[in-house]
């Protein structure tokens, strides 16, 4: 296990922002090419495992927490806003820069919702970017394309439905740790087609359980401004180096998708892997991060 340095960063409404840094000996990466790590929506750390075991022993390794999420404190603002998350991910990545030697930008590293948050991060700040690695999630909110969403109105009742449903989130918490606890939640996720075969059956629990136990508030208000997201504007513009990673299998992004995401972005690499749903960093994290390690070889080293 690569031992990590945890710091904090103050957000815009003072909220405490936590990043930690993956190194054995944080002096020897210090110049190094960093790379920050961006969660999906709720996304445990041990997800990142095989990245990070695979890119510290070369690479400034920095992985970050959401508001309300693990490390970093809820939002003191109760602002959860994807352009919020995107401000954060900034003020993370100058704070990354700060305490570095390299001279440029680090690789961004996106999997699910961080895909949309760190594309509205280049909407704002194109220059903290050095490349862009784009992993199972689009840059709009789920089924962006889906009919559902093409009916009129059906949008609008969406988002009109879940914020009628967030005053009694909170009250859910109990039985949202005793769902997360349960043994069967496992065998569920596998027959829904949420993850593959490939997905330990540990690391799966592990994630349930800290969702579980997460704030309810900090987990529903994020997934409501997933469900408004929209960064698709920004792909024609993005100027850096962009490998985007596709599962076969996504519930929330489909292969389709994610082709779309790829060619709109210009010059954008492309990595498909067989038999892998939307917890490919659980089922082929290895593959995932040796692909990572060569392309920023190649792209920005």
């Amino acid at each position: 296990m690569i031992p990590s340095i945890v710091r904090y960063v103050e957000a815009a409404d003072g909220t405490r922002i936590a990043w930690h840094t993956h190194a054995s000996d944080e002096a020897s990466v210090r110049a190094k090419v960093p790379i920050v790590l961006t969660n999906g929506l709720s996304t445990t750390p041990n997800f990142w495992d095989p990245l990070i075991a695979e890119l510290a022993p070369d690479h400034r390794v920095v992985h970050w927490s959401y508001r309300g999420h693990f490390d970093s404190e809820s939002a003191r603002s109760h602002d959860y806003a994807i352009a919020t998350h995107a401000d954060d991910l900034a003020r993370v990545t100058d704070a990354v820069r700060s305490h570095g030697a390299f001279d440029r930008p680090p690789v961004h590293v996106a999997f699910s919702m961080g895909v949309t948050v760190a594309l509205e991060m280049v909407r704002r700040r194109p220059d903290l970017a050095s490349a862009l690695v784009l992993v199972a999630g689009g840059a709009d909110r789920p089924h962006a394309d889906s009919p559902v969403f093409r009916v009129p109105g059906a949008a609008r009742t969406i988002r009109a439905a879940l914020a009628a449903a967030s005053p009694i989130v909170p009250r859910l918490s109990p039985i949202a740790r005793r769902v997360a606890r349960s043994p069967a939640i496992y065998a569920v996720a596998r027959a829904t087609g949420a993850i593959g075969k490939g997905a330990p059956r540990a690391e799966v629990e592990t994630f349930f359980r800290a969702v579980g136990a997460m704030d309810l508030e900090a987990y529903w208000e994020s997934l409501r401004s997933l469900m408004e997201a929209h960064a698709s504007d920004v792909l024609g513009r993005v100027r850096v180096p962009t490998l985007v990673i596709s599962p076969e299998r996504d519930l929330l992004a489909s292969v389709d998708d994610l082709e779309a995401m790829r060619r709109a972005i210009p010059g954008a690499e492309w990595m498909y892997l067989a038999r892998t749903s939307h917890a490919i960093l659980l089922e082929a994290g290895n593959e995932v991060a040796q692909r990572i390690r060569a392309f920023v070889a190649e792209r920005v080293a």
